[in-house]
Parts: structure tokens; C-alpha cells; sequence
């Protein structure tokens, strides 16, 4: 009779395991994303709208004009993007991606550095804005950057009683070296850099990375003719000296570093060009013991901001 209880309680005996195989289910999907990050919350959909409006608002024109967005894409280089400082609007993340640890990084310091959308995107839509590059999921963009007028940058000088120290890049297309400049004038009190609109780096994000953050608190102008902008410095009573491997006056005799200054540098291959150079008030020569041909623009540049502001001290 107790046999047959058993057998009608309905209670069920001993099962079969899964033999481990559903262990997966059972572990943890790591911390929770942010609100912004999350389907259907408030914040996503608040997040979605200001994305939409952004991108559809006409960007204002400065005095030095803008250059246009930039994509970051890629999990190591957003993540480096975002722990570097570089100007960030919008991180999109691809929809159902893996949440790995560089992902989970990523996500993390975007959300503690605020004012950067979090933004979720299928697979297509990433290759579509990408150009079919090899994004893993995560793409950063990069707003504008806003350009001084080169006019501005003496200005400032002048309104906080300085003499201005300004450096000019002639033929520069690497923004590794335009990042290193503007981490040399900051170093050394200088009042900004300007760079030629076209053929020239500009403020991408591999340069706003190489400055270490000198980005943010060193102004870059942007000339629309180089010369032209070298020749009003000299109207308004600014030295300028070009740096040139076979210059008439070494870098210790010239004693106009000690004044108002602009200091142009060419390209590591070519130098200065003939019309820049013809421009220049001094063509300056850096002594090299050791015997090497050239200097790169970061370098050099670094070495006679070094000469100015001893001369300042």
C-alpha cells in the first residue's frame, strides 16, 4: 500500500544530471550595464535622441573653422582613446556583443568620464560607418575640433602681458609629431601652435594623444595660408625664426628668442618651403656633435622652446 502511495503522490524521483553541460547558464554575465546601455530604459532613449540631434545640428564655424569628426574604432584603440583623454561624443556598441573585459573597460570609463552617449548599433550599421573596418563591436567618435585664428593665439599672449612664443609647423602630415609639439609648448609656456589648413596634420586623435593631455590647455590654429600668417606676426612686431639644417645663425647666438617669437619648423624629409623660408626673419641652425642630418618636428621643437624659455627665465 505504501507502494502505491508513492507511486500516486505525483512526487518525482531522482533525475538524470546535465552532467555539467548547462554550467554556463549558471555563471555570471558580469556587472550591470549602464542605464544609458540598456534597452528600453529612460536614459537609453534620452541617450538615442541627443545622439539623433547632434549629429543633425550644424556645427558652428570659429574663427579658425572646425575639422570634420573622426572614428575611433576598435576595442584596444577606443579603450586607449578614452584613457588618454581624447575628445569623445558617442560610443557605439554593437548589439548582443561579447562582454569582454576590454569591452566592460571601455563602457566603464566612458560612463565615469560623462558627456560621451552610449549608444547600442547592430553589426551593419557599425560596417556601414566604419567602411567595413575591423571594429570588434566598439567604435568611438571624435567631435570636431575647434581651431584657433592664429591672430588669437598672439592675442592671448599680449592680454596676459607675455611676449608671445608660438610655433608654426611648415609641411608637418604626421600627427604623432604635431601631438609632441603641442606637448613641448605647453612644457615650456609657449602660447600655441598653428598649422597650415591643407596638406598638414591636424588635430586627430592619435595627435591629442600624443600630447598626454597638453592637448586640452594648448591652443592649435589653423592658417588658411601660412605665409600670409607668418607676414602679419612680423606687422605686429613678432620674430620670426625658421629652423633650417643649413640656417646663417646658431641656436645659442640668436638673441631675438628672448622677445616675441614664432617658431616654424619643417618637414623632417624637406624643411622649410621656399616661400616660408623666404619669409622668415632668421634661418636657425640646432649644432649637432653627434653628426645627424635632421631632428623630427616634436625634437626640434622641444630643443629651441628649451633655448626660449631659458632665455625668458
Amino acid at each position: 500500500m505504501a507502494a502505491n502511495n508513492r507511486r500516486m503522490s505525483g512526487k518525482k524521483g531522482a533525475q538524470v544530471g546535465s552532467g555539467g553541460q548547462r554550467r554556463k547558464g549558471l555563471e555570471g554575465k558580469g556587472p550591470t550595464p549602464p542605464a544609458e546601455m540598456r534597452k528600453g530604459h529612460k536614459k537609453n532613449r534620452v541617450a538615442g535622441a541627443k545622439a539623433r540631434q547632434t549629429a543633425r545640428r550644424p556645427a558652428p564655424r570659429g574663427r579658425g573653422g572646425r575639422s570634420t569628426s573622426e572614428l575611433v574604432v576598435g576595442r584596444n584603440p577606443v579603450f586607449e582613446a578614452l584613457r588618454d583623454g581624447v575628445p569623445a561624443s558617442t560610443l557605439y556598441v554593437q548589439q548582443f556583443i561579447d562582454n569582454d573585459e576590454r569591452v566592460r573597460e571601455a563602457l566603464q570609463l566612458a560612463a565615469e568620464r560623462g558627456g560621451i552617449n552610449l549608444m547600442e548599433a547592430p553589426r551593419p550599421e557599425l560596417d556601414r560607418m566604419t567602411n567595413g573596418l575591423n571594429h570588434q563591436g566598439l567604435v568611438l567618435q571624435v567631435p570636431p575640433y575647434e581651431y584657433a585664428h592664429p591672430q588669437d593665439l598672439a592675442d592671448a599672449a599680449l592680454d596676459d602681458g607675455e611676449d608671445p612664443l608660438i610655433v608654426a609647423l611648415d609641411g608637418v602630415t604626421d600627427p604623432r609629431n604635431l601631438g609632441a609639439v603641442v606637448r613641448s609648448v605647453s612644457a615650456f609656456r609657449g602660447h600655441g601652435v598653428v598649422v597650415p589648413e591643407r596638406r598638414a596634420a591636424g588635430m586627430t586623435a592619435g595627435a591629442w594623444k600624443t600630447s598626454a593631455g597638453a592637448a586640452a590647455r594648448t591652443p592649435v590654429a589653423r592658417a588658411t595660408n601660412l605665409t600670409r600668417a607668418l607676414e602679419a606676426y612680423k606687422k605686429a612686431g613678432i620674430v620670426v625664426v625658421g629652423l633650417a639644417a643649413d640656417g646663417e645663425v646658431e641656436l645659442g647666438d640668436l638673441e631675438a628668442l628672448g622677445g616675441p617669437v614664432v617658431i616654424v619648423v619643417g618637414s623632417e624629409g624637406k624643411g622649410l618651403s621656399r616661400l616660408v623660408g623666404e619669409t622668415c626673419d632668421y634661418r636657425v641652425r640646432i649644432p649637432m656633435p653627434g653628426g645627424a642630418e635632421s631632428l623630427n618636428a616634436g625634437v626640434a621643437a622641444g630643443i629651441v622652446l628649451y633655448e626660449a624659455a631659458r632665455r625668458r627665465s
